[in-house]
C-alpha cells in the first residue's frame, strides 16, 4: 500500500448568501496516494472543483480537517498556507493564468523564486529543462498572448513543476484545448506521474479521466464510487476508455 499523501476527514463546504445554505461538500473522506494519479469525475455542481480547492488550502473548509503528509494543515494562518502552496503543491488550471506581459520563461521563473527551494541558477537551469520537456523551449522568450493555447497550457505545467511539487492539482487542464493539444498535454501530465509525481486532477472528459489509477466519483458532495485502473498503457487506450465509460455508465453520468 502506497503512502498517503493527502487526506480529507469529514470535509464538509457549505456557501452561505443571506438566510441560504448550499452543502456543496457533505462529510467527504478522502485519502490521495503517493505516485498515483488520481482523477476526481462527476456530473456539473457535484463539487469536483470545490473539492480539490478544499484540499489544496485555496478555499477554506467549513468543517472537518485536511492532512498533508499526516501534518493538519486546514487550520493553518493564510501565511502560512500561501508559503506550504508555494512550497509543495502546483496547480494546473483550465485558463493557464500566465502573466500576460511576461514571456513563457519569466512566468516559469517567477514561480521558482517564489518557492524559494533553490539558488536563483539552480532556478534558471530547471526552469530552462521543463521547458525543454514540455516541448516549448522554442516559444520560451514569447509572451503568453503571442503563443497557442496548447503551448500556454505546457508551460503552465512548468511553472506548477518548477518547485518540485509534492503534489499536483490540475482542475480541467485539457477544458479549453482543441483534440491534439489535449492529447499532447494528457501525454505531459502521464510522463510526469510515470517519473512519480503525485497528481489529483479533476475532469469532465473521459480521455483525461481514463489516464488516472485511480478515479474517483463525486456526486451531491459525497465520493459515491471508486474505480481502480492499471498504469496507463497506450497500447490499451481503447479498452482503458471503454472500461471507464462503462463504469459511468453503470452510475448514470
Amino acid at each position: 500500500m502506497a503512502d498517503t499523501i493527502l487526506q480529507g476527514e469529514k470535509i464538509t463546504r457549505v456557501f452561505r448568501q443571506g438566510k441560504a445554505e448550499t452543502k456543496v461538500l457533505d462529510g467527504i473522506d478522502i485519502k490521495i496516494f503517493e505516485k498515483d494519479f488520481t482523477v476526481i469525475m462527476g456530473p456539473s455542481g457535484s463539487g469536483k472543483s470545490t473539492l480539490l480547492y478544499s484540499l489544496s488550502g485555496m478555499d477554506q473548509i467549513s468543517g472537518g480537517r485536511v492532512l498533508y503528509r499526516d501534518q493538519e494543515i486546514s487550520g493553518l494562518s493564510e501565511t502560512r498556507m500561501a508559503r506550504l502552496r508555494a512550497e509543495e503543491f502546483g496547480f494546473v488550471f483550465q485558463q493557464t493564468h500566465l502573466v500576460s506581459n511576461l514571456t513563457l520563461l519569466e512566468n516559469v521563473l517567477v514561480a521558482g523564486y517564489v518557492s524559494k527551494k533553490d539558488s536563483a541558477e539552480k532556478v534558471k537551469e530547471r526552469a530552462a529543462n521543463l521547458l525543454r520537456q514540455m516541448d516549448v523551449e522554442e516559444a520560451k522568450d514569447r509572451l503568453s498572448s503571442q503563443v497557442s493555447g496548447g503551448e500556454a497550457q505546457r508551460a503552465a505545467i512548468a511553472r506548477a513543476m518548477i518547485g518540485k511539487p509534492g503534489l499536483l492539482f490540475a482542475d480541467e487542464p485539457t477544458g479549453a484545448l482543441n483534440q491534439a493539444n489535449t492529447r499532447e498535454v494528457l501525454g505531459l501530465l502521464t510522463d510526469l506521474n510515470r517519473k512519480g509525481q503525485s497528481i489529483l486532477m479533476v475532469t469532465h472528459d473521459l480521455q483525461a479521466a481514463a489516464r488516472g489509477n485511480r478515479i474517483l466519483y463525486l456526486e451531491d458532495g459525497k465520493v459515491c464510487d471508486e474505480l481502480a485502473l492499471k498504469p496507463y498503457n497506450e497500447m490499451e487506450e481503447k479498452q482503458r476508455e471503454r472500461d471507464v465509460s462503462q463504469w459511468l455508465s453503470g452510475l448514470r453520468w
